[in-house]
């Protein structure tokens, strides 16, 4: 991540935006981030749903990744296809464990490149969403779409183990600091208060910068 030498500009590239909604008769809330690339509408997709590509940007993933088919992200969720309209979006579900919730891409071409948004909804629990809001998910989020810039930008793939280590590193404290704060203003958008927000934020903070011995993110 040594590309990274102004968290605050690349955490602004982001745009985000938290909704409340329901889905199967069970409120829900909607984390949706969008950012543009410089690249066409082809190459990113290929970034996103190549086998052999999201790695270079993301973390190995097998199985089948065609509509139905069951995929398995390395360390990480596991979902089913849902949907499929190359090269303009696709829906999967991410399962972890026994929670299940929703994620779906779409593309659009822009002036300046393509257009991704990026829709993540689950349903609500409401401790978790006490304690730590929208950033939960959303900084995590946001660190994939900044390893997904850096490969676009330089054509190589980023370092697992630099990747792995950046949230520790005050660059990359900076970068979530900033990206917390940004789903936290969401949030209030959304009808939260704001006092209560941006103390979830801060929790949000010290969940992703904790030191590897100190990481409670793996249990």
């Amino acid at each position: 991540m040594t590309l990274l030498t102004d968290p605050a500009a690349i955490v602004g590239l982001v745009t985000r935006e938290v909704r409340t909604g329901s889905r199967d008769g069970a409120p829900t809330k909607i984390a949706v981030a969008r950012r543009s690339y410089p690249t066409d509408q082809s190459d990113l997709w290929d970034a996103l749903t190549a086998v052999e590509r999201i790695p270079r940007w993301f973390l190995p993933v097998s199985g089948d990744l065609r509509v139905g088919g069951h995929y398995q992200i390395e360390g990480n969720a596991g979902g089913v296809v849902e949907q499929c309209e190359e090269p303009k979006r696709f829906a999967v579900t991410w399962e972890m464990g026994p929670q299940v919730s929703w994620l779906e891409i779409t593309l659009t071409p822009a002036d300046d490149g393509t257009l991704l948004e990026l829709t993540h909804e689950a349903h609500v629990d409401t401790e978790l969403w006490s304690q730590f809001g929208p950033g939960a998910v959303g900084v995590g989020w946001d660190l994939a779409l900044m390893g997904l810039g850096l490969h676009l930008s330089s054509g190589t793939a980023v370092d697992p183990v630099e990747a792995m280590a950046f949230t520790t590193t005050p660059e990359g404290a900076a970068f979530v600091r900033a990206a917390a704060v940004g789903w936290a203003d969401a949030a209030v958008g959304d009808g939260d208060e704001s006092t209560v927000a941006h103390a979830a934020a801060e929790r949000t903070v010290g969940f992703y910068t904790a030191a590897p011995e100190d990481d409670h993110r793996s249990r």
